[in-house]
C-alpha cells in the first residue's frame, strides 16, 4: 500500500505523464544531433519521472520500459553525460532486473564494442554484484568489472571516476601494483582528487609503505581536515605504531563530531596504547556513562584502572561489565587478572579453569590455540606463585600439547618451575631433554645456561649464552652474560657486559635495565653509595619503577639508613605491586627496624604465604619473634631459614649468611633451655 502522504506527488507524477504520453516518445525515428543536451536534458527528466513512477508502484513494466527507454534516449542523445548511465543502472539494480540488463548491455557491445556507456552500465552491475549478505566476495564478477572499467579507461582515459573504480576494484583484488597505476592516473587528471589520495594511501599500506602513506593523508587533512580525512590518517599512524599522532588526528576528527561514540571509542583505545591512560578513562567513563549497558567501556576502564592499581575502581568497572555480558571471554579474563591482582589466587585460578572448561572442545583454530595457550600459561603461573608446583608443570605440559609453536617456551616454563620447587636434578634433567628436541629456540637456550649459572656452572653458561650473539638481538644477551657473571661473583666481567648492553640501549625501558643491574651489582659489592646513585638514576626516569623502590628501601632499611624515607620507598613499590612476597618481606624488614613488631609479623608471614621456601623470610619473621619474646616460634623460624639454605642452588647459597642463622638458633635455644630451666 502506498503511504498517504504520498498520494499528492503521484498524482503530480501522473499528470506530467500524461503530457509526455502526449509529445513524442524518446523512441522519435529522427537522429538526435551529436551532443545535443537539450534532448538529452529532456529525455533524461522524461526517464527520472518514469523511474520515480515505476518505484512507487511495485517496478510496474510499462513505467520500468518508458523509463529505460527515456534514459538509453538521452545517452544517445549526449553520450559523454556518464550520470545518465549511473541512473540507468541504478533502476536495473532497484528493480532487480540484472540478468534482462546485463543481455542488452552483452548485445549493445556487439553491436558497438565501443559503446562505453553500454560497459559503464556493465561495469556498475558487475560491481553491485562483487559482494553478498555475508560479505563474501565474488572474484569472477571483480574480474568482470575490472575488465569493463578498463575498456572504459581505454577509451575515455579522462574518466576520472573509471580510475577511481579500477583502483578500488584491482585493491580488493589484491593488484597492488595495478591499483597504484589506476589511483596516480586519476591523481594526474585531478591532483587534489581527496578520493584518489586516500586510495593511493591505502595501497601504499598494503605494500608496507606506511610514511608515503601517512604523507599522502597528511595532504588530504591539510586540505579538507574532515573527519573521514583524519580517521583515515590516524588509521596509518596506528599501523606505524604512532598512536600519539594517531589519538592527535581522532582528537581533531571528534571536535568536529563531539558526540560520535564510534569516535570516543577510537581515540579511547589510541590514548591506551600511548599511554594517555587518564585521558582514556575520562573518555571510557563518558562511555558507560551515556550508555550503562556498555560492556566493552566497562571493561576498557576496569583495566585501565587495574594498571594504576586501583583496585577497588577496577572491581566496580569489572562486576558491572560482568553484569551486562557474563559470558565474554574477555571480561572473564580481565576478572581473573584482577582476582590476581587483588591476591586472590586461588579464585584467579578458579576463574581461568572455568574458562578452559567452557570452551574445550574436540579441534582448535590457530586462533583458539593461541588464547587457550595463554590461559594454561596464565593458570600455570598462578599455580607457581601458590607453590602448587605439580599442576604448574602439568599446565605449562598441555601448552606443549596444544601448540607445537608454544612447546620450547613452554618447556622454559617446567624448567623455571622445578628451579623455584628447588628440585634443581629435575630441572636439570628437563633442561637437556628439551634442549636436544627444540636446538633452535633461543628462550629455551638463555633459560638452560640460566639454570647452568645457578647450579654453578658459570664457564658452560657463558659459552651457551655467547652463542646467541648474532648481532640482532644482541641487547638481551649481554644482559643475561651480566647476569651469569654476576651469579659466579666475577663483577669486572658483569660491568663489561653491562658497558656492551648499554651501548644498544634505544628505549629508556632499556636504559632502565641496564641501571638497575649496575644498582644489584654495587650492591652485592657492598659499595651502596654506588648503588643508590643507580637506583635514584632510574627512579629520576620513572619514579613508579616498583623494582627500584623495593630494592633501594630494602637496601637502606636493611643498614638501617633513613628507616621512614626507606618505608616510604617500598609502601610506594607495594601500592604498584600489592601481593608481591618480595616487596611484602621488605616492609615486614623496615617494620622491624622501626620496632613496630606487630605490623613486621603481619607482612612477613603475607609474604611467606607466597614465598614458604625463601631461608631470608624465614630469618627475618624469626628476628621479629625474637624480640617479641616468642622464642619457640623464632627457633622454629630459623630452622625453617636453615633448612631452605641447606636446599639452594649453588650460587644462591651464602655461606657467611648461614652462619649468622645457625648462631640465632644456636642461641635461641639455650635462652629457650635457659627459660624452661627457670619455669622449673
Amino acid at each position: 500500500m502506498i503511504p498517504a502522504h504520498r498520494y499528492v506527488r503521484l498524482a503530480c507524477l501522473l499528470l506530467l505523464a500524461s503530457f509526455a504520453f502526449g509529445q513524442n516518445t524518446p523512441a522519435s525515428s529522427k537522429p538526435a544531433p551529436a551532443n545535443d543536451k537539450a534532448t538529452a536534458y529532456y529525455n533524461y527528466s522524461l526517464g527520472h519521472l518514469y523511474a520515480e513512477l515505476a518505484a512507487a508502484y511495485g517496478n510496474r513494466g510499462d513505467y520500468f520500459n518508458k523509463a529505460v527507454d527515456s534514459f538509453r534516449a538521452a545517452l544517445k542523445a549526449d553520450p559523454n553525460a556518464t550520470f545518465i548511465a549511473e541512473e540507468l543502472s541504478d533502476l536495473y539494480i532497484q528493480s532487480g532486473r540484472l540478468r534482462e540488463a546485463v543481455s542488452e548491455a552483452e548485445e549493445q557491445l556487439k553491436q558497438n564494442p565501443n559503446d562505453l556507456n553500454a560497459r559503464r552500465l556493465l561495469a556498475r552491475i558487475y560491481t553491485r554484484l562483487i559482494g553478498d549478505q555475508a560479505n563474501r566476495i565474488d572474484e569472477n564478477m571483480v574480474k568482470n568489472a575490472i575488465e569493463q572499467f578498463q575498456k572504459i579507461t581505454e577509451g575515455d582515459p579522462k574518466d576520472v571516476e573509471s580510475w577511481l573504480m579500477l583502483g578500488r576494484l584491482n585493491k580488493i583484488a589484491q593488484n597492488s601494483t595495478e591499483a597504484l597505476k589506476d589511483y596516480k592516473q586519476a591523481l594526474e587528471l585531478e591532483p587534489d582528487n581527496e578520493d584518489a589520495m586516500t586510495g593511493l594511501a591505502m595501497v601504499y599500506t598494503d605494500l608496507g609503505d606506511n610514511k608515503a602513506a601517512a604523507d599522502l593523508l597528511r595532504r588530504v587533512a591539510d586540505k579538507n581536515p574532515n573527519p573521514r580525512s583524519l580517521i583515515n590518517l590516524a588509521g596509518v599512524y596506528e599501523q606505524l605504531k604512532d598512536f600519539s599522532l594517531a589519538s592527535e588526528m581522532l582528537r581533531r576528527a571528534l571536535q568536529q563530531q563531539p558526540g560520535n561514540s564510534e569516535l570516543k571509542q577510537m581515540l579511547a583505545e589510541d590514548l591506551v596504547q600511548s599511554d594517555q591512560i587518564d585521558e582514556a578513562a575520562t573518555l571510557y567513563q563518558d562511555l558507560a556513562d551515556e550508555d550503562p549497558k556498555d560492556a566493552r567501556s566497562l571493561l576498557r576502564l576496569s583495566q585501565i584502572y587495574r594498571q594504576k592499581a586501583n583496585f577497588a575502581k577496577a572491581r566496580e568497572a569489572a562486576d558491572k561489565a560482568k553484569a551486562v555480558d557474563p559470558t565474554n571471554l574477555e571480561i572473564q579474563y580481565n576478572d581473573a587478572l584482577l582476582l590476581r591482582s587483588e591476591g586472590k589466587l586461588a579464585d584467579s585460578i578458579r576463574v581461568f579453569k572455568g574458562i578452559l572448561d567452557t570452551t574445550a572442545k574436540k579441534s582448535y583454530n590457530a586462533a583458539e590455540k593461541g588464547f587457550r595457550a595463554q590461559l594454561l600459561e596464565q593458570t600455570g603461573t598462578l599455580y607457581r606463585s601458590i607453590e602448587q608446583f605439580g599442576p604448574a608443570v602439568d599446565a605449562f605440559r598441555q601448552v606443549a600439547d596444544l601448540d607445537p609453536d608454544a612447546a620450547a617456551t613452554a618447556e622454559a616454563e617446567i624448567i623455571e618451575t622445578y628451579e623455584v620447587a628447588k628440585d634443581f636434578p629435575k630441572a636439570e634433567a628437563e633442561a637437556e631433554a628439551a634442549s636436544k628436541k627444540y636446538p633452535d629456540d633461543r628462550t629455551l637456550r638463555a633459560t638452560r645456561a640460566s639454570l647452568l649459572a645457578d647450579l654453578g656452572k658459570t664457564d658452560q653458561a657463558v659459552a651457551e649464552t655467547r652463542k646467541l650473539l648474532d648481532g640482532k638481538n644482541d641487547f638481551m644477551v649481554y644482559l643475561n652474560l651480566a647476569e651469569i657473571y654476576q651469579k659466579g661473583k666475577n663483577y669486572g666481567e658483569t660491568v663489561k657486559m653491562l658497558d656492551s648492553a648499554d651501548k644498544l640501549a634505544k628505549s629508556n625501558d632499556d636504559k632502565i635495565q641496564v641501571m638497575f643491574r649496575r644498582g644489584a651489582g654495587f650492591e652485592r659489592q657492598k659499595n651502596y653509595t654506588a648503588a643508590e646513585a643507580e637506583f635514584r638514576k632510574i627512579l629520576a626516569i620513572d619514579p613508579d619503577s616498583a623494582m627500584t623502590l623495593n630494592y633501594l628501601g630494602y637496601m637502606m632499611a636493611d643498614h638501617n639508613d633513613r628507616l621512614d624515607e626507606a618505608k616510604d620507598l617500598i609502601v610506594k613499590a607495594l601500592g604498584r605491586e600489592p601481593n608481591s612476597p618480595a616487596y611484602l618481606d621488605s616492609l615486614g624488614w623496615v617494620y622491624f627496624r622501626l620496632n613496630k613488631l606487630p605490623e613486621a609479623e603481619e607482612k612477613l608471614r603475607q609474604a611467606l604465604e607466597f614465598m614458604s621456601r625463601d631461608a631470608t623470610v624465614h630469618d627475618h619473621l624469626g628476628e621479629v619473634y625474637m624480640r617479641e619474646g616468642k622464642v619457640k616460634e623464632a627457633i622454629a623460624q630459623w630452622q625453617s631459614s636453615l633448612k631452605e639454605w641447606q636446599t639452594s642452588s649453588p650460587t644462591d647459597l651464602d655461606h657467611a649468611e648461614m652462619s649468622k642463622v645457625q648462631k640465632k638458633l644456636e642461641d635461641a635455644k639455650v635462652r629457650l633451655a635457659r627459660e624452661t630451666g627457670a619455669k622449673r
